[in-house]
């Protein structure tokens, strides 16, 4: 069983042409209200490509809290949600622009809640999972907390340091894949890509002591490296209207697979396959493929499902 504990938001998104500058308003094409928060967008993932998931979150006791609690039900996602009053549950605001960008304001609420407290009462949860997914929409202390249970268990933990924030080797060392992209990887590692080079950045997360390291590059793929591994994996060619839960579904992918005893190279293939498809999508967790949208890409990748109709790779 993969657990992932994490945030749970709700998503307001606005597509617009651009975005706009300082004290400009400008006119959005189309607004999409949605189930979203970096921890839930994950586990769906997970859920959704194959994995037996259990997913441990908080929820303001609200109406988008207890709205999001039954469309998890719904989905058939294990959750156990702590639900807190007189805190709203977690709102994310993203803008979308015509090129697929986004960018993004959260207001945690009940995110800030899911306290060491908490972590203590599910310690027994943690040690028979056999995966921990972690991301950072959660305090740091919560985080540092699961991870020290997990290594006390030996349980294998997916560290997944989205937003961007500073960790230390302590943590860094009882991580065993560390999944980054570019502007994580130089806040942690304290150095610059220009400067060192994508593999120089994380070789210094290594010499920290992270076991493998997943630098994500967007649409030039993403590098794989541990002591035995250096690789990289290229992207699919396809043609982004929202970027949004790109690297969530990426996490979820990768989760699921190795819960399912593939290589790693292997996972993190059908996980590039996975965000591939998330892309040509709008909003978080309404655009997470299925396993098996992902395996008949695989198979054939010169179309994708977009909105309803076909849509072609990028030339």
């Amino acid at each position: 069983m993969i657990l992932v504990i994490g945030s749970s938001n709700t998503d307001l998104i606005a597509n617009v042409e651009r975005f706009p500058s300082a004290g400009e308003t400008v006119e959005g094409k189309l607004f999409l209200q949605a189930m979203g928060g970096k921890g839930a967008n994950q586990a769906l993932a997970a859920h959704r490509l194959g994995g037996e998931v259990r997913f441990v979150t908080c929820l303001g006791n609200d109406a988008n809290g207890r709205n999001t609690l039954f469309y998890y039900k719904q989905e058939g996602i294990d959750v156990s949600a702590r639900l807190i009053d007189n805190v709203s549950t977690g709102t994310a605001m993203i803008l979308v622009n015509g090129e697929g960008e986004n960018c993004i304001i959260i207001i945690p609420g009940a995110n800030r809640e899911l306290l060491p407290d908490y972590i203590q009462s599910i310690e027994k949860e943690i040690a028979t999972a056999s995966m921990i997914v972690l991301q950072m929409e959660i305090p740091f202390e919560t985080v540092q907390m699961v991870c020290a249970m997990a290594t006390k268990h030996t349980i294998p933990v997916m560290l997944n340091v989205a937003p961007a924030r500073e960790i230390d080797a302590d943590l860094v060392k009882k991580v065993d894949i560390l999944v980054v992209n570019e502007t994580e990887i130089e806040k942690i590692s304290g150095q610059s890509i220009a400067s060192i080079g994508e593999e120089g950045v994380i070789d210094k997360l290594l010499l920290m002591g992270a076991k493998t390291v997943i630098l994500t590059l967007g649409g030039k793929g993403c590098i794989v490296r541990n002591k035995s591994i250096s690789q990289a994996i290229p992207a699919f060619n396809v043609v982004a209207v929202d970027t949004t839960a790109a690297g969530d579904t990426f996490c979820g992918a990768l989760a699921a697979r190795l819960s399912r005893g593939s290589d790693l190279i292997e996972a993190v293939k059908f996980a590039t396959a996975a965000s591939a498809i998330c892309v040509t999508r709008r909003g978080a967790q309404p655009s997470i493929p299925t396993e098996k949208e992902v395996n008949e890409f695989l198979n054939d990748p010169s179309e994708v499902r977009h909105e309803g109709t076909k849509a072609r790779r990028k030339s």
